[in-house]
């Protein structure tokens, strides 16, 4: 299991636990160690039967090493087997929506027996809710737009949670001796933004006529399945502990190509194509590109194959949804989309100043590590209380230390000053002038009060643009996929003013984030605004993060070309909205 999914369950421990009011002492080591398992920089399940390497990571004890070891070997462990018994599953849903804690639905629980969001719907419609303390109606309102948001976001999950389910399937497949190959189809190959289930194809020896019942076996007997859903002749699908469905494909190398192009989608691209391929004389099947009038196989081993049997170039995935793409593909204009080694730099980070967990110089190693040229430290500013934003002259003395890392580096990376202020409710900035003149990157985003009407929430985003060291706004619609929706923002009349002012506006590549999304990017460079793409990051691991956002740039059909950070550190700088003369 990679150290998200251990973190999670450990995480998941200590909620049960304080929902059945146990030991605050408990109940932190478990939240404890889930922060330290999924802030650490290395994959425990490589080292997991080395108990003193397990050790050796602050917030791990020896019973906590035993959880770690025994989440590994069982995908589970026996106390939180115990509490799901006695609090029932469904409440973890419940700790998702808004406003619930452990607290609160342990109250729910005693109150009046609810343990699953359509009991709680149910108390909400019967007035029973409103009856206990602290539920008014400003809460019970803020539940009301929480479960409709569940029973939208239902059956998806994040971009890197399906990657990292695809990964571990994908590593016990392969040890299976005669598969050679397994690659996931679908809505994560095109990097979709949430994922609705997993489509895997294999192939290899193993997936061959008179070999492949053996294989089906070994797949349905994948040990974190949670159901079993079918075992055919070359198929199994199974659903996962955290729902998500898993279909796994056994294919013959020869039409390997085919059931690629076929399963990995999208249903109009699919749709547009087979019209393509029938206007010339073939159909387009998962199983190949043949002759409509006798059956000859023209294509099925290589996608290539396909598309350039049907006079087009390959198209990749990311852009497969019937957006112009075929047409493109056709008269061979497609773009060189952009690619995660174009990347010059990342600047927006977190550190320890504020609510980070790396130092200047760790971050400063990370990126070098990653080959950029350079990264901007951008910590919080001060009306951020909870991340203990920096006020003016923190800010100040934290530019000096930048600049000091800076000058360590010796010329291997450029540590550009930077900082995240915050846009008030008035759409005013929340540190001086006088400091954010000496920045190299200030970054405006809205972080608070995101339930203000639409028109005084574009007015508070334009008049952020107004103040002239502002050089970049930051995850623009203030979305967390699956959690929060985007605000209520006239997006056209911000972009249009970024654009004329020289703002560049950020794709915020946090999976859990995502924003601007595809569509808006394209809008976005459409509009002739500048782009850049940051990870946010709180954790030199969190560096990592910048591949989601790369997939979204490339379903906006974006080019090196179109994206500020992947020029030099000169070049970038020059690129953002000139500082106003002294």
């Amino acid at each position: 299991m990679d150290n998200k999914s251990i973190a999670q369950l450990l995480a998941e421990t200590a909620d049960l636990l304080e929902i059945g009011a146990g030991d605050p002492f408990r109940i932190r080591s478990y939240r404890r160690a889930a922060e330290a398992v999924e802030n650490s920089t290395e994959q425990l399940s490589s080292f997991v039967n080395e108990p003193s390497r397990l050790l050796e990571i602050p917030g791990i004890g020896k019973g906590m090493a035993a959880n770690i070891q025994e989440i590994e070997t069982r995908g589970s462990m026996k106390l939180r087997d115990e509490l799901l018994i006695t609090y029932r599953p469904t409440m973890l849903e419940l700790l998702k929506l808004p406003g619930m804690g452990p607290k609160t639905v342990a109250l729910l629980w005693e109150a009046l027996q609810v343990s699953d969001v359509e009991q709680l719907q149910a108390a909400i419609d019967t007035g029973k809710l409103a009856t206990l303390p602290r539920f008014g109606q400003k809460l019970i309102e803020k539940l009301q737009r929480g479960i409709a948001e569940y029973h939208r976001n239902s059956g998806r999950f994040l971009l890197d949670d399906a990657e990292a389910a695809a990964e571990r399937v994908t590593l016990y497949l392969e040890q299976f001796k005669g598969i050679e190959r397994v690659m996931p189809a679908g809505s994560l190959r095109r990097g979709r933004e949430t994922v609705g289930d997993l489509d895997l194809l294999v192939t290899g020896p193993a997936c061959a006529e008179e070999a492949v019942a053996a294989a089906v076996e070994y797949t349905a007997a994948y040990p974190p399945i949670a159901e079993l859903l079918a075992k055919g002749q070359n198929k199994v699908s199974f659903r996962l502990r955290s729902g998500l469905q898993v279909d796994v494909r056994l294919l013959p190398e020869a039409s390997y190509g085919a059931a690629l192009q076929y399963f990995t989608g999208s249903k109009m691209h699919n749709v547009s194509l087979r019209q393509r391929a029938l206007k010339r004389g073939y159909t387009l099947s998962e199983y190949s590109l043949a002759r409509l009038d006798d059956g000859t196989v023209v294509a099925a081993a290589a996608e290539e194959e396909i598309y350039k049997a049907l006079g087009m170039d390959w198209i990749p995935p990311e852009i497969r949804e019937n957006q112009g793409e075929l047409e493109a593909a056709a008269e061979h204009r497609l773009p060189r989309l952009i690619e995660q080694i174009d990347l010059r730099g990342d600047v927006h980070m977190h550190t320890q100043a504020t609510d980070g967990r790396n130092t200047i110089l760790e971050m400063a190693e990370a990126g070098i590590a990653r080959g950029y040229q350079y990264i901007a430290i951008t910590d919080h500013s001060k009306n951020l209380a909870m991340t203990n934003g920096l006020d003016d002259q923190r800010a100040l003395e934290h530019m000096q230390r930048i600049r000091e890392v800076d000058a360590q580096m010796d010329g291997r990376i450029r540590v550009l000053t930077g900082i995240e202020v915050d846009i008030l409710g008035d759409g005013a900035i929340d540190l001086s002038n006088e400091v954010l003149a000496q920045m190299d990157v200030v970054i405006a985003s809205v972080h608070s009060l995101f339930q203000q009407p639409k028109e005084q929430m574009t007015e508070r985003l334009l008049k952020a643009l107004e103040n002239p060291y502002v050089r970049i706004l930051g995850h623009l619609t203030g979305r967390l996929l699956l959690r929060r929706d985007a605000y209520e923002i006239d997006l056209t009349a911000v972009l249009k003013q970024a654009a004329r002012l020289g703002v560049a506006v950020e794709h915020n590549a946090d999976p859990n984030r995502l924003d601007l999304c595809d569509i808006d990017l394209r809008r976005a460079r459409e509009m002739g605004c500048k782009i850049v793409i940051n990870t946010d990051s709180h954790h030199i691991s969190s560096l990592d993060m910048m591949r989601y956002g790369i997939r979204q740039l490339r379903r906006a059909w974006l080019a090196k070309e179109d994206v500020l950070n992947t020029r030099p550190v000169d070049e970038f700088l020059a690129g953002l909205r000139p500082r106003p003369l002294a």
